[in-house]
């Protein structure tokens, strides 16, 4: 007779099977070619919103948050606008101060004219690579040396003493209570740590080579004063090359101020803080605009006297700096082996190529137009000095993502570097589209402010719409260069640069003979979109640094 109260076999397989059916499943999920993971997987990747993987599509990410006033965008802001205010300051001050010269006379006027274009043209070939360099590899060392003690400062005010501290202190210490003043030592320590200062070693091969190559200008300049003004046209009996030398060699003295301060100002945009190079610098500018008239007219030394004002404020500009940064850095490396030399002038030699290519660009379009005669120079002239200035605007984005930008690639954290580099753009591209609305209207009824001379006028108002309409390929490859360097992609820079001057080269060339005027503003034209498509070249296949986008 069957015993009613025990399971059957047959019902203890059952059971055993309903038992072991999670495992079952389990077993399937993982393992199964057909399984929920891998299915789940396959849907995502071929989900509708797939396309939005296409490295290119990184130019349209949260575009609808350009003007919304998040943490990355009050971040690009905080560091933009110090870093255009800056930028802009120095060009005002020059003004004032050839306003100045120009009450001496026309000589004068013209002889300082000639000297700053050759001091500010030798000046660039070491300071736009220096400064571009330092920046980006100082924001690398700061954001991987950098450990927040405020953190560890936080977590002991909050947390107090240990759990069992008050147990402890119940009981008998030989020593005497020593439980709370270790752990008051401790966060003393941790406490202290948020004021010392950094050993960033960028920051101290930056300022050895700035003072370095500011010497060499220095003895350069001075010894090679006359012949250097017999090349940019002033002969030796012009009554501009006495005025001339005397200003050239008084203010290069000043040379070893002007890219130490410039090294420095690279070492605190890579911190991301570009508020005390913008108070340095309009300290600077202030002291300089009050001297002039003292030197020149009070004490009577001329032009000299212009030269030693301007000479002042720079160092003042780099001790101001320098009393700033020695506060937040140890700038004394433990041995020269420290200082990154290596790094610095193979990126830095990269980046000179593309400073050499820009300006013969931008050099060969200005010999071309002062070919055709000096109506059509004065008016190219007031174009290009627009169409330059108001670039500076663009820089301020431009220095801005390239900070971010290369914390970003230290960290490795391509979310927020993918992020920043498309925030950037946008700006760049609304503000180039804002600048081309106000420039084309300005410069319509403003043209007469640089000239009366009916035949410039005319000339001017034909480059105007060139000026205008060319301000967002300009907005947007300038905000590149910043991208570009954020990435410490020098190589790509560099070389796609020297490709798109021998391509611009050829376009100057061409349309010069064919359209004149009008053939060197399109070929100017051409030179800023082949710049602008290189930048979107780069990250719109996924290449180098943006490699990443492909495979996100």
């Amino acid at each position: 007779m069957p015993n009613i109260g025990a399971p059957s076999v047959s019902l203890q397989l059952c059971i055993t099977s309903l038992n072991k059916l999670p495992l079952l499943v389990w077993f399937l999920k993982q393992h199964s070619e057909f399984g929920f993971s891998n299915m789940a997987e396959k849907e995502s990747m071929y989900s509708l919103g797939d396309w939005r993987r296409i490295p290119i599509c990184t130019f349209f990410k949260d575009a609808r948050l350009v003007f919304k006033a998040d943490s990355l965008g009050r971040e690009i802001l905080s560091i933009a606008l110090p870093a255009a205010m800056a930028l802009t300051a120095d060009p005002i001050a020059s003004l004032v101060d050839t306003a100045f010269i120009g009450q001496i006379g026309p000589v004068e006027l013209a002889a300082v004219g000639v000297s700053i274009a050759l001091f500010n043209q030798v000046s660039r070939i070491a300071i736009f690579p220096l400064v571009s360099v330092t920046t980006s590899f100082v924001a690398e060392e700061d954001t991987l040396s950098g450990e927040n003690p405020h953190i560890e400062e936080g977590r002991c005010l909050e947390t107090g003493p240990p759990k069992d501290a008050e147990t402890k202190e119940l009981l008998p210490h030989k020593g005497g209570n020593n439980h709370n003043s270790d752990f008051v030592g401790e966060c003393f320590n941790i406490a202290k740590e948020e004021h010392k200062r950094r050993h960033i070693p960028s920051a101290s091969s930056a300022i050895f080579i700035g003072g370095i190559l500011g010497l060499i200008q220095a003895i350069f300049l001075i010894s090679a004063a006359k012949p250097l003004l017999n090349f940019m046209g002033v002969t030796s009996d012009s009554p501009m090359l006495h005025p001339a030398k005397q200003y050239l060699k008084l203010r290069t003295l000043g040379a070893p101020a002007v890219l130490l301060s410039l090294a420095m100002q690279g070492v605190f945009r890579g911190f991301k803080d570009t508020k005390t190079p913008l108070y340095a610098t309009v300290a600077g500018d202030v002291t300089n605009i009050a001297l002039d008239p003292l030197f020149m007219f009070v004490f009577r030394l001329g032009v000299s006297g212009a030269a030693i004002a301007h000479v002042i404020s720079q160092y003042l500009i780099s001790a101001i700096l320098l009393w700033r940064l020695m506060e937040q850095v140890d700038l004394v490396p433990p041995s020269i082996k420290h200082l990154q030399l290596d790094r610095f002038l193979k990126n830095g030699f990269l980046l000179l190529m593309r400073v050499i290519a820009v300006t013969f660009c931008v050099t060969l379009a200005a010999s071309l137009a002062a070919r055709q005669g000096p109506t059509s120079m004065a008016a190219f002239q007031v174009c290009l000095q627009v169409w330059l200035a108001v670039s500076l605007l663009a820089d301020g984005l431009a220095v801005a993502g390239q900070a971010i930008l290369a914390g970003a690639f230290a960290n490795k954290d391509f979310d927020r570097a993918t992020a920043t580099a498309s925030r950037v753009l946008q700006m760049g591209l609304v503000l180039g589209m804002a600048l081309a609305f106000i420039l084309g209207i300005g410069l319509h009824f403003g043209a007469k402010i640089f000239t009366q001379d009916a035949n410039v006028l005319h000339l001017i108002q034909i480059g105007i719409p060139f000026v205008a309409v060319t301000q967002p390929l300009n907005s947007i490859a300038f905000v590149f260069d910043g991208v570009n360097f954020g990435a410490s992609d020098f190589a790509y820079s560099a070389f796609s640069m020297v490709v798109v001057a021998i391509l611009s080269i050829i376009c100057l060339l061409i349309l010069s003979s064919a359209g004149g005027f009008i053939g060197i503003w399109v070929a100017l034209t051409i030179y800023m979109g082949l710049r602008a498509f290189a930048g979107f070249l780069r990250i719109g296949t996924g290449s180098g640094p943006w490699e990443f986008l492909r495979s996100s």
